[in-house]
């Protein structure tokens, strides 16, 4: 295993590339079980000292930093900036754990290096995740095997950071057998590895479907998101292609979904006052019509509240003659009398577009996403809407990458999720299909079927296992699909727990922390060169 040239680096540096980016390229998540042992391969081989401490920082850096490149450069598409701060916030999470490790495998015990190694790692991603200002949790680990969801079922007890866990402990436990070619090594290994895919096909396998079910259709416009774009395909005014669409909607569906920001296609309608609701009116009775008397409109729209002379939030804006007052985006539900009964604001805003850090200086990020621009309000709830008795949580967009949150629709008695989006901002990338497949890991987690509607990326359906259901309507396709899914009431393990292996590996990251500066001082050397 001994390695000294920097070419020999630099070709484990892109084996590391290749490996941490497979899950995300659409090949194969699995391929993360063994992504880090590189980089472990490089510090096995480095010095204790200070410039060998600046060495593999660098040689970190550059692979967390091509990863980034390799899997969310579409972000490029919206915004240029975009993946240069992601992949530059990311990689600073992402060394936190890796340059832990090297420092104390230098001066600690093996098993206290890597028990650093795991926990702070997961810690970092906690952190990331749970920031209370916007962030972009897309390279997580455990996201990586969203498209192997036959062998991480049992997310329904750990979530995503079981996935970061098994990750995490597969590359220490391999490159043991590379560093003492033992038997017992070699079985540890093959355990940690094999253990839960087979948890994962026992799930699966003994996964019985739920006797209850609704029929829910979702709508994919297909309008084009940029101006240019609506121009070649003559859809400026793309109404007429919405209501066509609505008017095909089975009369027998339980609800109906329109994508993100939907209402801001219909000339005339902006943002919507919550207090004034009827100013769109004749639009919703157009839609709804008498064809659709059970059933309930979910769509997404872009809402303001008003606060008069106080500014009641943070992000609060004031408009002379207006007062202050808030936007949000935002879904509503329509019943068939073409009367909104429900609203629900977003809670997990995308950063750059909907939540600007330090917007004075910084506004020049703002661009127009999902239909809105600049800095929103922060949804505070997880509002639940009904008809004829099922409960579904209305998501949108963006909060399919956060299971904690994601869980929370569920644990507010959600039977079934809604997930409405608007994936054409990238283009046709890996970003939208990415979307879709993080939200089954999301049905996995909360046991929930899920239905999503995109303006244009994938529409589809989803079942609590995990599993795409029916027809799909794929990039630039254009239609309506209906199906029956699942309604579940229980609760699963990680719904009512949510991050608990992220909050015990931040406690036990903490401890051994401590346990290493008290080895260091019983072993009278300094913490640093």
């Amino acid at each position: 295993m001994k390695q000294n040239s920097t070419l020999h680096r630099l070709l484990l540096v892109l084996l590391s590339v290749a490996l941490l980016s497979a899950g995300w390229l659409g090949v194969t998540g699995l391929t993360l079980l063994v992504a880090i042992i590189p980089l472990l391969i490089i510090s096995e081989n480095l010095s204790e000292s200070k410039r060998d401490f600046w060495r593999m920082f660098g040689w970190a850096t550059l692979t967390f930093m091509l990863w980034s490149a390799a899997t969310i450069w579409w972000v490029w598409n919206a915004t240029p900036l975009g993946p240069i701060v992601a992949g530059l916030v990311g990689t600073f999470y992402n060394l936190c754990g890796v340059m832990v490790y090297h420092y104390t495998s230098k001066r600690a015990p093996r098993a206290l290096a890597y028990t650093l190694l795991v926990t702070v790692w997961i810690a970092t991603e906690w952190a990331y995740n749970s920031a209370d200002v916007a962030t972009f949790p897309w390279l997580l680990l455990g996201h990586g095997f969203s498209g192997d969801i036959w062998a991480v079922q049992w997310y329904e007890y750990t979530g995503i950071f079981g996935g970061s866990l098994w990750a995490l402990i597969s590359n220490i436990a391999i490159f043991e057998i590379l560093r003492t070619r033992t038997t017992t090594a070699k079985v540890r290994a093959a355990i940690i590895v094999i253990l839960p895919i087979l948890l994962s096909v026992i799930l699966l396998w003994n996964y019985k479907p739920s006797e209850r079910s609704c029929e829910i259709s979702v709508i994919q416009p297909n309008i084009p998101c940029y101006d240019e774009e609506r121009e070649a395909k003559g859809k400026r005014q793309p109404t007429g292609d919405i209501m066509r669409l609505i008017e095909e909607v089975p009369t027998t569906s339980t609800y109906m979904l329109m994508p993100e920001s939907a209402l801001t296609y219909i000339p005339g309608i902006g943002s919507i006052d919550e207090a004034h609701t009827q100013m769109m009116q004749p639009f919703l009775d157009a839609f709804m019509g008498d064809k659709h008397p059970t059933t309930k409109l979910i769509t997404g729209a872009s809402t303001i509240v008003r606060y008069g002379n106080s500014k009641a939030t943070n992000t609060a804006r004031h408009y002379e003659g207006y007062g202050w007052y808030d936007r949000y985006n935002s879904a509503l539900m329509i019943n068939g009398d073409g009367e909104v009964e429900d609203i629900y604001h977003k809670g997990r805003l995308v950063i750059g577009v909907e939540a600007v850090p330090m917007k004075g200086v910084f506004d020049f990020l703002e661009i127009d996403l999902g239909g809105i621009t600049g800095q929103l309000g922060w949804g505070k709830e997880h509002t639940i809407f009904s008809n004829q008795g099922v409960k579904i949580g209305p998501s949108i967009c963006y909060e399919g990458l956060y299971g904690n949150y994601f869980a929370g629709f569920a644990r507010e008695g959600a039977e079934v999720m809604a997930l409405v989006s608007n994936d054409g901002w990238w283009g046709n990338t890996p970003g939208h299909k990415r979307l879709f497949d993080f939200c089954r890991l999301r049905a996995i987690e909360t046991r929930r079927a899920i239905a999503r509607s995109a303006n244009t990326g994938i529409s589809g359906f989803i079942s609590p296992t995990g599993k795409s259901v029916g027809k799909r309507l794929e990039w630039d396709e254009e239609g309506i699909l209906t199906a029956e899914l699942e309604l579940r009431s229980e609760k699963t393990m990680y719904t009512i727990y949510g991050d608990w292996i992220a909050r015990i590996s931040t406690f036990v990251a903490a401890l051994a922390l401590l346990y290493y500066i008290a080895y260091r001082t019983k072993k009278k050397n300094y913490l640093v060169d």
